[in-house]
């Protein structure tokens, strides 16, 4: 028997765990999905609901193909070394079926970081292929497909040929025009809130804190008052300048507050106009806070707009297979 035979996905990460294992071992590189399903058709079995893939080799990976399976036939044990996600399950999968590998000598090993130990930890604990992994990946790549040639074709006709959609970016699309229909859809309505600031009787002529109260019930009413309009609230503070005041209860309660999360670039961006906008609030709320009833007037906030720019990040996995093509996206 030949070499034992090492297949990762780069020509580069070949050599480089080549010079880890030693002469005993021969490394070659897959250049990452070596089968695929055919460009110019569905190549997904629809009509029985079984979904069912149709793979073919790609045609310029058919040379890596070949030379996979002449170095495997004198190998001993074949160790698929191929990326640790389901992309990389996947590549090794398809390697054994399209090179038609002896699956009796097939191992597959794991490392996480090319590193002399990592790379001979691994070999040292080689395992199965995990089905669930290969499932997945056949199973996002068949959404691709359906997906893809189903919705571009609408895109071609509604805005410009060769646009593709994609599984991840067309569902984000739906929920954004969902969003944007509730915010032109909202009806505004205007609402009002008194205030009023309060300070304790002084004695002895010392000065004394003071307090700023909201106006949340009328004549022991249980409910929330609301007050819909400016007449409304003239008329409430009217009867409210006259009155004197007590303080019935006082509550004493321990909060615990935790820092907040790292802010992100749009959260640092808020936090700036706020921290650069303060002082003038500051000073007009200290100016306003003479009256003994301020009343203010508003409108009901709508939902939250979505914003004009983002990043869709797609599949966390990588992607191992040909360029766009067709109807569908990667």
């Amino acid at each position: 028997m030949g070499k034992d035979l090492v297949i990762v996905e780069s020509p580069a990460k070949a050599r480089t765990i080549g010079r880890f294992l030693g002469g005993k071992y021969d490394t070659k590189a897959s250049m990452g999905h070596v089968r695929d399903i055919p460009k110019r058709e569905m190549g997904v079995r629809v009509d029985d609901l079984s979904f069912v893939p149709k793979y073919r080799v790609m045609s310029d990976k058919r040379k890596v193909v070949k030379e996979i399976a002449d170095a495997a036939k004198s190998a001993s044990t074949v160790y698929l070394a191929t990326d640790p996600d389901r992309e990389g399950e996947a590549i090794s999968w398809h390697l054994i079926n399209a090179a038609k590998i002896d699956s009796s000598k097939v191992q597959r090993v794991v490392f996480h970081e090319i590193t002399d130990a990592a790379v001979k930890e691994a070999f040292a604990h080689p395992r199965d292929l995990d089905d669930n992994l290969i499932d997945a990946q056949q199973a996002r790549r068949v959404l691709d497909r359906l997906v893809g040639y189903e919705l571009s074709p609408v895109l071609w006709k509604k805005v410009r040929r060769g646009l593709s959609a994609g599984r991840v970016q067309s569902v984000a699309l739906r929920l954004i025009v969902e969003r944007e229909q509730e915010i032109e859809a909202f009806q505004s309505e205007e609402y009002w809130s008194i205030e009023a600031k309060f300070a304790p009787q002084s004695k002895n002529g010392a000065d004394v804190q003071t307090f700023t109260a909201q106006l949340f019930r009328l004549h022991g009413s249980k409910a929330r008052i609301e007050i819909k309009n400016e007449a409304e609230a003239t008329a409430i503070t009217g009867d409210l300048e006259g009155a004197t005041y007590r303080v019935t209860s006082v509550q004493r309660r321990e909060r615990r507050r935790k820092p907040s999360a790292p802010s992100q670039r749009s959260g640092a961006q808020r936090l700036r106009l706020h921290v650069v906008g303060a002082g003038d609030r500051d000073e007009a709320e200290e100016d306003e806070g003479e009256d003994l009833a301020q009343p203010a007037v508003a409108e009901r906030p709508g939902p939250a707009r979505v914003g004009d720019r983002g990043e869709d990040r797609g599949d966390s996995g990588g992607d191992h297979g040909p360029a766009r093509h067709g109807g569908e996206v990667e």
